[in-house]
């Protein structure tokens, strides 16, 4: 299992910025994928979750209605759409597949006015 997460960087509230999560490994459509946070000094929290198929999504309480957890089963790439971040939303993300311990890298989102 690789992952490869891209697409972070500095956004303003009230901006868009769009996360990459390019996988490897593994037969990507027969896996729940999930995208997680890490603040510093907090521990790591899951955000998004999204089915094999791409039809079931599921959100944590604080990005619901502004983030979207998507897929491309043909790119082997889950995205999360991050609409109208906020200053707290300022963490490193990361991908993971369901039932696998292995962790990319990361990407680092700053939201700063």
């Amino acid at each position: 299992v690789q992952l490869v997460e891209s697409g972070g960087g500095l956004v303003q509230p009230g901006g868009s910025l769009r996360l990459s999560c390019a996988a490897s490994g593994f037969t990507f459509s027969s896996y729940h994928m999930h995208w997680y946070r890490q603040a510093p000094g907090k521990e790591r929290e899951e955000v998004a979750t999204i089915g094999g198929t791409g039809r079931s999504t599921s959100y944590a309480d604080s990005v619901k209605g502004r983030f979207t957890i998507s897929r491309d089963n043909a790119k082997n790439t889950v995205y999360l759409q991050m609409n109208n971040p906020k200053p707290e939303d300022t963490a490193v993300y990361y991908c993971k597949r369901l039932g696998s311990n292995n962790w990319g890298q990361g990407t680092q989102v700053t939201v700063t006015s």
